[in-house]
């Protein structure tokens, strides 16, 4: 199968390269030709087309039943703009997929103006981080029926698969999807695949906090403060990696913690500085718009806000955390 890809920073030039390395061709575009070419270069048997335009790149489509075109750009005015241009150059039976973390409800009403040019638009919220290449992608998406099914063969190029994760029991269940298995599932009509992962975001902002603190807590055991006797000097990083194995609080977040405190102890590289990327608050936002109570989520994120008027070891975790799935490079 064929596709298009516009965008190619962290994520979309590797889901470029899988899509490459899975039997799919793919025409790549980048607003710097340098990234393009690069992506040209190292794509699996020359599967890897360049384009220096959109209107190229649209042309590099032509003769497939439907053109498909993945953006992965920044939310907001940037993929806005990206989607009207490609509406200007696709027409009937043509789906655009927006593969980064668009707000859902701006996925709703473009979903609805595309409609009416007879474009399908497919939400997908793509989680992976930097690790994506050889791990694959955890997507949820949204969108109709007949575009999901039609680019199911890109989707499950770039799912992770089964793997060695085990079998949930009891779900032989005809009404659960086998796709959950694979690592992506059709979550319903357009806006529900951001939904669902805004809500991830929301989720994980929390579960980084949790480990944040606590581990803020073992570190300043050994203060001043307390009674010498109740004073301990504990090791982070060997507790991190202890907790690795079989602990009820095993996770990957838990892995890149592990690794970021064997390499430096102090995590003096990182400032704690700790950006939020929208979702947290668009979790909140929606939680708000429901009546539905989420007092960690909502914490997690005023803590990021307060992390950039001063910070301490749990805002080091956290930016820690941000660099090993995502690469995110805070200021220091």
């Amino acid at each position: 199968m064929r596709i298009g890809i516009i965008g190619l920073g962290r994520m979309g030039g590797n889901i470029a390269l899988r899509l490459t390395r899975h039997g799919h061709d793919v025409v790549v575009h980048d607003r710097t030709p340098s990234v393009t070419a690069s992506i040209v270069q190292r794509a699996e048997g020359g599967r890897a087309t360049g384009a220096d335009t959109f209107e190229a790149l649209v042309k590099g489509l032509e003769g497939d039943a439907h053109r498909v075109v993945w953006v992965m750009l920044p939310a907001g005015p940037i993929t806005e703009a990206c989607v009207k241009k490609l509406a200007s150059l696709l027409g009937k039976g043509d789906i655009i997929i927006d593969g980064g973390n668009s707000y859902y409800k701006d996925d709703v009403r473009r979903a609805e103006e595309l409609s009416e040019k007879g474009i399908s638009y497919v939400d997908v919220g793509t989680s992976g981080g930097v690790w994506g290449l050889e791990r694959g992608y955890c997507m949820m998406y949204g969108g109709p029926k007949e575009a999901a099914d039609y680019i199911d063969p890109i989707l499950a190029a770039l799912a992770p698969g089964k793997g060695d994760v085990p079998v949930t029991p009891n779900r032989d269940s005809t009404n659960l999807d086998p796709r959950a298995e694979q690592g992506y599932l059709h979550c319903g009509p357009s806006g529900s695949g951001h939904f669902v992962k805004m809500v991830h975001n929301g989720i994980e902002y929390g579960m980084m906090q949790a480990f944040a603190e606590g581990f803020d807590i073992m570190k300043s055991k050994n203060s001043p403060v307390l009674p010498e006797g109740e004073r301990f000097d504990l090791n982070m990083a060997d507790i991190a990696e202890v907790w690795r194995r079989g602990s009820v609080v095993s996770s990957w977040l838990l892995d890149l913690t592990a690794e970021a405190l064997a390499k430096s102890g102090e995590l003096s590289e990182f400032s704690g500085e700790v950006a939020d990327s929208g979702e947290g608050r668009w979790t909140i936002e929606a939680a708000i718009e429901e009546d539905v109570p989420a007092p960690v989520m909502t914490a997690a994120l005023f803590t990021r806000f307060r992390s950039r008027s001063g910070n301490n070891f749990a805002e080091k975790i956290l930016s820690a955390q941000r660099f090993g799935f995502g690469g995110h490079v805070e200021q220091k």
